[in-house]
């Protein structure tokens, strides 16, 4: 057992009272000598949030003086909120005055406050800055005769920047500029920093998404010694290498992608056996054969964790010469591949598989488009075109769908969450949003990934070798009875609460609400009253798809994990995994599923930022105009409409001018004091684009009668 660990055990003690370093020793037992080690180890301690040492130099566990950890999030409005790292905990008020200088995302400790007015809610106050997030932060720079500032492009930094007149790099008012906090901010005074870079002004052409790309901190450059090693990689499949693998050449294979994708890391395959069973083949490109651990391009590609898919570029998580190149599995090419091989029987069973690794070359590069086409429109000119692989297609559809109904059978979640297509002209401006239809040829893909990534997952856990796992916990008992006390004003009700509900329950739900107004709804609140998806060394299963054992193994060109996943079995089917290497592993997978799942957030942010940017300024150039919706929220300050191309703006309480509206929060809606008149949640209205905030991101609509 370490110190740190030693000493966390002895402060843990009930009979523990904070104590200084030369009590410390006395009371563990340490030898004069190492007085100076323990400070070190002390100092590093504080330094992480471990201890605090009090005003009389005594060292003490912050929960012990009722001091929390956790990260701060901040509100537009000043205010801010504790997110503890105990996770059954609450969160936790921070007034403005209260905030001591902390920003967003800025790790904090918190002292608790004794309860007031908030009722039953946490309240504290910052006690102490453990370590800063916002070291540059985007806005828009203004001028001023005396010094200039800058407003945080991210509405939760609370605090306008100010920047010395020396300091502006020549930003003129209105340019989005990135500035370096220089002083941070202290109770009433707003921090200071000066301009390190100008992104041009705000309206000009691509400065919108360059602006989300810096907020975010995403480099769409690789290091120059990265740029090398991916240069100096060949562009085609050497001879030596095809004589290491299994070669899957003749068998006939396809990938199927949406129309604009670059980075084809799947193909597939489906065969008929004599015994009737089904033989399907998951290809995914070999790209740990390319990327050698602790190289530069793999040291680049565990910092940025995954490839970001933002609403006009993708930022790879691997440079392009590999990710759109020899990685890729290009039609019509010799491509290195981790197969697995798995025979299905007609109840959607595994009954065995294999893992290979292999050299393949794909048939076609199809499109969700053209196999929907061919299996549902039965598209003539298609089927003449892909006559060879039509009875492949037939039997993919067959298999997706016993693979789906198996799936369901157990209580599978299956989120149909609208997504959105958002097409831009050239200059980056919107030209028309809608919403992304799930068609047959995505849901044969999205099962037999998830089949593949079931089977991988199984088969490493009872190997009982480190390994990442996807997993996703079931659900805090408080949120599902709070989404139960919600659904019941729809006239719906959950099965099996109060007790450890099972996800089958959730999904009748789903086919309760198909199709009808309040589905999307209903939908968006379920997924917000699960927990997220993440990474993690230990196998804890998948409550979402209802999953005992679920893995990411099927895109390394463009998620860490599955990198790393592939290396393991690899080494595994080597004979590779000695007990040194098993040793290292241990230590390592935690580390990147942490960071793995903290970089997948970020991207999911950054991808969310730049499509409600789009989204608005598609509708500010639509003000007057009226469209269906929706009601999609109910709070005290309004009312959310979402239109059925996805987009969603804001009815404010100040734009119901025909009545006294009173907020009734146990029914999510606002009732007419004389008229009677009711806004619900799921009701369908007709609304006219009143206002749009760009930098915001708000859209302001009023009801149309």
């Amino acid at each position: 057992m370490n110190i740190k660990q030693n000493i966390l055990e002895f402060m843990e003690e009930r009979t523990y009272k904070p104590m200084t370093i030369k009590e410390l020793i006395n009371g563990m037992n340490f030898s004069s000598s190492d007085t100076q080690l323990l400070k070190e180890i002390l100092k590093e301690m504080e330094k992480e949030g471990l201890v605090i040492v009090t005003r009389k130099k005594k060292y003490a566990l912050p929960h012990r003086l009722n001091i929390i950890l956790g990260v701060l999030q901040g509100n537009k409005k000043g205010f801010a909120f504790l997110i503890p790292d105990d996770k059954t905990m609450g969160d936790v008020y921070i007034s403005p005055e209260n905030c001591n200088g902390a920003m967003n995302d800025d790790r904090v400790m918190v002292k608790l406050l004794p309860k007031t007015e908030r009722g039953n809610s946490l309240e504290g106050e910052v006690y102490r800055i453990i370590e800063r997030a916002n070291h540059e932060v985007v806005g828009t720079f203004e001028d001023s005769r005396n010094f200039g500032f800058v407003v945080p492009d991210n509405r939760k930094i609370f605090y306008d920047i100010f920047i010395p007149k020396g300091e502006t790099e020549g930003a003129k008012t209105g340019a989005k500029v990135v500035a370096e906090i220089t002083k941070w901010p202290e109770k009433r005074r707003n921090p200071e920093g000066k301009i390190v870079e100008v992104l041009g002004q705000k309206d000009d052409i691509g400065t919108d998404i360059l602006s989300v790309i810096r907020q975010y901190n995403l480099s769409e450059h690789f290091p120059e010694e990265v740029k090398k090693q991916a240069e100096s990689i060949p562009d085609h499949v050497l001879d030596q290498e095809l004589k290491k693998r299994e070669d899957l050449r003749q068998i006939e294979m396809v990938t199927i992608d949406g129309e604009d994708a670059k980075d084809l890391d799947d193909a597939v395959s489906v065969q008929m056996l004599e015994n009737g069973n089904y033989l399907l083949g998951v290809h995914i490109a070999d790209v740990s054969h390319y990327v050698r651990e602790n190289s530069p391009l793999d040291q680049e590609a565990y910092n940025r964790g995954c490839s970001v898919y933002l609403v006009d570029r993708v930022i790879p998580m691997l440079p392009r010469e590999l990710s759109n190149g020899i990685c890729s599995l290009n039609a019509g090419e010799d491509r290195l591949a981790l197969t697995v091989f798995m025979e299905i029987d007609k109840k959607g069973d595994v009954k065995n598989h294999r893992i290979t690794e292999s050299v393949i070359n794909v048939n076609e590069r199809m499109t969700y488009t053209d196999v929907t086409s061919i299996l549902e429109d039965d598209d003539q000119e298609l089927r003449q075109r892909y006559g060879y692989l039509y009875k492949q297609f037939k039997d993919m559809e067959d298999l997706c769908r016993i693979l789906r109904r198996r799936r369901m059978e157990r209580g599978s979640i299956d989120f149909d969450m609208e997504e959105s297509k958002i097409n831009l002209d050239f200059e980056g401006n919107p030209t028309s949003i809608y919403k992304y239809q799930r068609e047959i040829s995505n849901q044969i893909i999205e099962e037999f990934m998830l089949k593949c990534n079931e089977t991988i997952a199984e088969s490493m856990f009872w190997l009982d070798i480190p390994f990442i796992y996807r997993i996703h916990e079931e659900p805090d008992s408080d949120r599902l009875l709070e989404f139960n006390e919600f659904i019941h004003n729809f006239g719906y009700r959950l099965k099996g609460i109060g007790g450890d509900i099972h996800p089958k329950a959730l999904q009748t739900l789903l086919e309760e609400i198909k199709g009808r107004k309040e589905e999307s709804i209903i939908s968006a609140i379920m997924l917000r009253s699960l927990k997220r998806a993440r990474y993690n060394a230990e196998n804890l299963g998948h409550f979402g798809l209802a999953a005992k054992f679920y893995t990411h193994f099927t895109s390394p060109i463009r998620r860490y994990p599955d990198l790393v996943i592939h290396r393991i079995i690899k080494q595994m089917n080597g004979n590779k995994l000695n007990e040194r290497r098993i040793n290292i592993l241990k230590d390592k997978v935690q580390d990147i599923a942490y960071k793995s799942s903290q970089r997948e957030r970020l991207a999911e942010e950054a991808e969310r930022e730049t499509e409600d940017l789009k989204k608005a300024e598609y509708m500010s150039s639509r003000i007057g105009q009226e469209y269906d919706g929706i009601i999609s929220g109910v709070t005290s300050y309004g009312i959310f409409v979402e239109l059925e191309n996805t987009i969603e703006g804001l009815v404010r309480v100040t734009a119901l001018e025909d009545d006294y509206y009173i907020y009734n929060d146990k029914h999510y809606c606002f009732i007419g004091e004389r008229t009677k008149k009711v806004y619900r949640l799921g009701d369908s209205v007709r609304v006219k684009v009143l206002n749009v905030d760009i930098p915001s991101r708000e859209i302001d609509f009023e009801f149309v009668e």
